[in-house]
């Protein structure tokens, strides 16, 4: 019987489970990855498995892309079957995607102790179906690993049990601490003719800027706008990609020659491209805190966000959809100086170390009563 199960199942999964299956190694903990296929795509999955060495997954369950509501149904018909074949001692979930409360909910059932990694974030907008997920998800926990104080007093708040909830930093940090330098080296501004140059990076893929046609035709027009003050790389989702296709608004893509569009890459070249850049514009949390360790400036293109602390001690500013509010927080970011700042609490690329010595010590410390049962 394994003692750890590790779910993964879309990009940032990958990104945030890798030091957790590499300090589980080192600790000789049996870990097996069950990756849902949530993520299906070569190009936002197997780069990644590559790139972060993280070993192949154990179990594939090939759910692919549907509606929130048919992914996670069909995630949890196939987990099911998956954990009753396993049995591991705990199931560990990452982040707050589908396949995260889908596992959580089977594993909860069928009395498994799950541990969730990145609980009690909250940008309290149940809109947001990555906000219903982490919510559920943290209920559903017997272990809950915050990155931040601020997630702790949402989950106290909520009245979890202070004794189920660890204050251990962040995993996406451990990775990003772990392969920095071999980003670095790879050199992507200067592949890409960018090099000493001064450009800005785009991600966009969250429902609420990307379903809505009349909001992403605005979002990609104040893009426009902003190549013609410096070139504007923008590495195209397959979810963002498929709705500007629906909505016909593939023009904006070809209206100005700095507006450089690319397809998703890869873990290494994305955090290098992004170390390198003057300006990050972004819907994404992992992006945000990564920003904030880079010392990148970085624009959320969103009302709230669950990581205030990368606003608080990080490079982030919250600044919305008006395209007018977008140019002048970018024209304002471009004209400041990155100033000094202390990195957030414990995000000191060990955050993987501190969850799995817990969960060690919570499966040995079981593993008496379990003898003297069986003895029974």
């Amino acid at each position: 019987m394994p003692q750890l199960l590790v779910v993964v199942g879309a990009r940032p999964n990958f990104v945030k489970a890798a030091s957790i299956v590499e300090a589980a190694r080192r600790a000789e903990l049996s870990c097996v990855i069950v990756h849902t296929g949530q993520h299906h795509d070569a190009e936002l999955s197997d780069v990644f498995f590559d790139e972060l060495v993280l070993p192949e997954p154990d179990v594939h369950l090939g759910v692919g892309s549907h509606s929130h509501s048919t992914q996670t149904a069909r995630i949890m018909l196939a987990f099911e079957a998956t954990l009753e074949r396993i049995r591991p001692a705990i199931v560990v979930v990452v982040g707050d995607v589908n396949s995260t409360l889908a596992c959580s909910l089977v594993a909860a059932k069928e009395r498994y102790p799950v541990a969730h990694v990145e609980a009690g974030l909250r940008c309290h907008d149940l809109s947001m179906p990555e906000e219903i997920n982490r919510r559920l998800c943290d209920h559903l926990s017997s272990y809950l690993f915050a990155t931040s104080r601020d997630a702790v007093d949402n989950l106290v708040r909520e009245g979890i049990d202070r004794r189920r909830i660890f204050f251990v930093g962040n995993t996406m940090i451990d990775t990003l601490v772990r392969f920095r330098e071999a980003s670095r080296a790879r050199r992507t501004a200067a592949r890409m003719g960018l090099a000493g140059r001064r450009y800005a990076l785009v991600t966009l893929h969250r429902s609420a800027n990307v379903d809505d046609w009349v909001v992403l035709e605005s979002l990609l027009s104040t893009l426009v706008e902003l190549s013609r003050i410096l070139p504007v790389v923008f590495p195209l989702h397959p979810r963002t990609r498929d709705r500007i296709e629906h909505a016909e608004l593939g023009a904006h893509l070809v209206a100005s020659p700095r507006l450089v569009v690319v397809p998703p890459l890869g873990y290494l070249d994305f955090v290098g491209l992004m170390g390198d850049a003057s300006l990050v514009l972004t819907d994404s949390g992992g992006v945000q805190e990564e920003t904030t360790v880079l010392g990148v400036p970085c624009l959320t293109l969103r009302e709230t966000t669950e990581r205030p602390v990368t606003v608080t001690h990080g490079t982030n500013r919250v600044i919305g959809r008006n395209p007018h509010r977008v140019l002048e927080a970018a024209v304002e970011a471009l004209g400041q100086r990155v100033s000094a700042h202390a990195l957030p609490e414990l995000w000191d690329g060990r955050a993987g170390e501190r969850i799995v010595e817990r969960l060690h010590d919570e499966l040995y410390a079981a593993l008496p009563s379990a003898v003297a049962a069986s003895a029974g």
